[in-house]
This record gives C-alpha cells, sequence and structure tokens, in this order.
C-alpha cells in the first residue's frame, strides 16, 4: 500500500512528533513521549484528558489546548493507549482540583482508563464521562452498547469551557453525563480502510454499495444499501437521528457534519446544506454550526452528521473561547 510514511510500526511516533513540533505554541510532549500537553498548564483547574488509538486525527491531539484538552493519550492505531500512558497524563496535568476522563465508548478504551483511573486515585481525584452518541444501540464487537464517534468533540469542547471557568470536577462529570443523552450521530461510508498495520481493508464495497452507521475504526455498520444521492443519503441520517434523539421544535441544536478523512469539504458542505434544510422543513432550529474534517477513520471515504440538543448555558461554554490545533474561535 502506498502511505507517505517510513514503516507502520513508527508512523504514529513520527507523525505526532511532527504535530508537536508544528504546534509548539501550544503543545508539548508529557514525560517520556507518552502523551500530548498543553504547553502551559494551568493549575487549580480541572485538567481534561481524553485520548484514544491514532487513526483519528485530529482528535484528540487537536483539540489540546486552552478551552479544551489539557492532555491526548494516543495509541497505536484504531488501538487504545495504554494505563501507564494515561496515568503519567493525570500526574502531570492535574494541578489540584482533579481531573476528569473523557472516554469514548470502546472496550479497548474504557478499560484501560479505568485501570488508569484506579492506579491513580491514591494520589488525585478522578472522574469519567463515557461517550456514547451512536445512534446504533445494539453494539458491535469493540463496544457495549453505543459507540462514541463524533459526538466526543462536543462533549470534549463543552466539558473543556466549563473547566476553563473554574467548575468542579463534580460538576463536570454531571454536565457530561446529561449531555452524553442529548448527542446522536450516524455516519456513512463509500469504502473501507486499509490499516497500515495489516494493509488489509476493513469492508469491501460494490460500487453500487454504501456502508450505514459505521463508526470510526473502519468497521462496517448496521446496514448496507444500494448508492444513493446526496438527498436521499442525509435524509436517511437524519429520520434515524430524529427518531433516536426525538428533538421538539423550541430546542435549540448544533449541527455538526464530519469527514472520515477522504471526503472532500465541499461535499461536507453540501451535506450540511442539505441537512441544515431538513431540519427547517423539520421545523428544528439549528442554533450553532460545524463543519470539517474533526474526527477521522484514517482516509475513509464518508462522513457523519452529529445533532446536540443544548440549552443557552451550553450554547454559551459551546461558544467560549478555544484555542487548539484544529478548533480555534474566540479572542
Amino acid at each position: 500500500m502506498k502511505k507517505f510514511m517510513n514503516s507502520a510500526e513508527t508512523l504514529v511516533a513520527e507523525s505526532l512528533a511532527g504535530f508537536v513540533a508544528a504546534h509548539e505554541r501550544l503543545v508539548a510532549f508529557g514525560a517520556d513521549g507518552k502523551f500530548v500537553r498543553r504547553r502551559t498548564l494551568r493549575p487549580g483547574k480541572v485538567a481534561v484528558i481524553s485520548g484514544g488509538g491514532a487513526g483519528h486525527e485530529p482528535m484528540h491531539v487537536g483539540f489540546v489546548g486552552p478551552g479544551m484538552l489539557d492532555a491526548a493519550c494516543t495509541g497505536r492505531i484504531f488501538t487504545s493507549p495504554t494505563p501507564d500512558q494515561i496515568v503519567s497524563a493525570i500526574r502531570e496535568t492535574e494541578g489540584g482540583a482533579g481531573c476528569l476522563l473523557v472516554v469514548k465508548n470502546y472496550d479497548g478504551d474504557v478499560m484501560n482508563f479505568e485501570m488508569a483511573a484506579e492506579l491513580a486515585a491514591a494520589d488525585h481525584k478522578v472522574a469519567t464521562v463515557i461517550v456514547r452518541d451512536d445512534i446504533n444501540p445494539d453494539g458491535f464487537s469493540r463496544s457495549q452498547g453505543r459507540r462514541g464517534v463524533a459526538g466526543t468533540l462536543v462533549i470534549e469542547k463543552l466539558l473543556g469551557a466549563a473547566a476553563e471557568a473554574g467548575w468542579p470536577l463534580d460538576d463536570l462529570k454531571r454536565l457530561g453525563e446529561d449531555l452524553d443523552g442529548r448527542i446522536r450521530t450516524m455516519g456513512v461510508s463509500l469504502r473501507g480502510v486499509r490499516v497500515p498495520d495489516t494493509q488489509r481493508e476493513t469492508f469491501a464495497l460494490a460500487e453500487d454499495e454504501m456502508e450505514m452507521g459505521v463508526g470510526i475504526h473502519g468497521e462496517p455498520g448496521r446496514a448496507r444499501a444500494k448508492f444513493a444521492t446526496a438527498t436521499e443519503i442525509v435524509a436517511t441520517i437524519l429520520e434515524a437521528i430524529r427518531l433516536d434523539l426525538s428533538p421538539e421544535g423550541n430546542d435549540r441544536l448544533l449541527l455538526f457534519v464530519n469527514g472520515f478523512g477522504g471526503t472532500p469539504v465541499s461535499e461536507l458542505y453540501l451535506a450540511y446544506n442539505i441537512a441544515r434544510s431538513l431540519c427547517a422543513d423539520f421545523g428544528l432550529a439549528v442554533a450553532r454550526s460545524l463543519v470539517g474534517t474533526y474526527v477521522t477513520s484514517l482516509d475513509m471515504a464518508g462522513l457523519s452528521v452529529t445533532i446536540a440538543r443544548l440549552d443557552g448555558r451550553e450554547l454559551s461554554l459551546w461558544d467560549a473561547p478555544v484555542d487548539t490545533a484544529a478548533l480555534r474561535w474566540g479572542p
């Protein structure tokens, strides 16, 4: 397979080294290069830490910085970071107010972050929020129940802003758990991906097929369907999210269209326009929007749509300044 890499074994480490060098104003490596953290830590606030396998960039390292994450731990491609990476991040970034772990609902991530929390509990107050925004309730081989997918960005942004504003750990945990029930995502893919370590394609589709309900590890989705127009595809996704989330006309929604790594930005905006029009047809008010490639599955040709039901306080947290490699707005 053709990749801009020296070897599959060194790909992640070399990529992270380039990321830290390119964004040295914002980030630095933590102890022994086990994680990426803010270059300037802020004592007295709750440290917000997340992470997962490589292959989802810019999530999570791209969200490290003021207004969002204090640290991100990266494993091998589509593989959870190890407990010792997470423990090191907790010890280096926790500044006296405790630490909140934001964890996508995949078995490896949940197990390793839980183990790290237990190992660090003697010296640090640690709480965990599990993200389960995928619309599919049946689970897959990697997760028990709903998976954590692109909605993870929304939760990390809101919790990061709240931590920056001085919220205590218990309140942050309650906010994260409440948000988790008000955010839903569904993805679609036009082809599988080849993981450099194995060079095998995760699934194969015929020219006239697409995979609906995919996750972010290149895994198949909930159904295989005939390829259709963009309007038909987005309408199918929006209807599935509506049935699951049950938004109402007085809700204020965040609409997030995310690329999986191999989809042109022009197609993402086209999909957003369709989704925005459909929301209007349903009498739903889109209060905030985000479009771009943020939560990827290597170079998968596909996209996901996320809808979050937010109240006024949460919209203010979304609007709060953020300064990271992948998200940046405000003064």
